[in-house]
């Protein structure tokens, strides 16, 4: 799966629009080393609070970025390699694996990790990915669902958004979800902790300036499971949610509660533009 890092010319993190034509002027796009293209800046939707939407991506050092986006080099696809494994592993006691179900997941799970989190009537509120997979694995598999943040999930959700890779963020807002994205919304101004600040404080009203020695991003979900220098592992969106709330000293929500969910619904239509970079490569 992975490409040899010599088949990404020197320099491709800063590839520019120009170079692979098609858009405005108020997009940019890089390749990455498998002729994957990601849209990294665009246009944001109609009603969107900011001018431009951004990526995590054009937060990061050249080399950081030369690293995401070369899949030999990107330490994030040994989690995608990992994750291909499991699908393939027959667990629980129906002796199912994922791929007894949905074959091959190249052609199967494209595009499923970009419209997360989806819509659920059985369970009447939305599902992301871990959910979805959690629901497979009870359901069909007979399996025990993964404990949160459990390397086999991180691999296995990983894997699956990676099948979307340069798609765009396509999620519903409207019906039975403009609820969950009002609720996410109201999260995500809502003041907390002991520094009373919110989701906003941060990755809108101060995204490119220092936060210590780093940059503050507009905290866009595109890139999740995003692999971390920091941690040497890849990082679930709900873990990211919590250390952000741990940050400002307030109690976080559960993974997986209503609030994470709501606030990744509101969050990832805040990408709307973007595409799907997992796994992408950050501090």
């Amino acid at each position: 799966m992975r490409k040899h890092a010599g088949l990404l010319a020197a320099g491709a993190a800063t590839m520019a629009l120009a170079m692979t034509g098609g858009a405005t002027a108020e997009e940019k796009r890089v390749e990455a080393s498998d002729g994957v293209v990601f849209t990294v800046k665009a246009e944001p939707p109609e009603g969107h609070p900011l001018t431009e939407v951004l990526s995590g991506f054009e937060f990061r050092k050249e080399e950081t970025q030369d690293i995401q986006l070369d899949d030999f080099q990107n330490p994030g696809f040994l989690w995608v390699e990992r994750g291909e494994a499991i699908w393939n592993t027959v667990e629980g006691e129906a002796g199912k694996s994922c791929a007894s179900c949905h074959g091959d997941a190249e052609e199967s799970m494209k595009g499923v990790g970009a419209a997360m989190p989806k819509w659920n009537e059985a369970l009447g509120k939305p599902v992301n990915l871990e959910m979805q997979i959690d629901l497979c694995r009870t359901e069909e598999m007979g399996a025990p669902a993964y404990k949160f943040d459990d390397d086999a999930q991180k691999a296995i959700v990983t894997y699956v958004r990676s099948q979307s890779r340069g798609m765009p963020i396509d999620i519903q807002t409207d019906g039975p979800m403009e609820a969950w994205w009002e609720r996410g919304k109201e999260i995500y101004y809502t003041r907390s902790g002991q520094l009373d600040m919110a989701c906003a404080n941060c990755h809108e009203d101060n995204y490119g300036n220092h936060i210590r020695a780093d940059f503050l991003s507009q905290g866009q979900s595109n890139g999740f499971p995003t692999y971390r220098m920091k941690s040497q592992g890849v990082v679930s969106l709900h873990n990211r949610f919590k250390g952000c709330m741990r940050d400002v000293r307030a109690e976080p929500y559960k993974p997986m509660s209503d609030e994470f969910l709501a606030l990744e619904v509101y969050v990832a239509w805040r990408g709307t533009g973007l595409t799907v970079e997992t796994p992408a490569v950050r501090n």
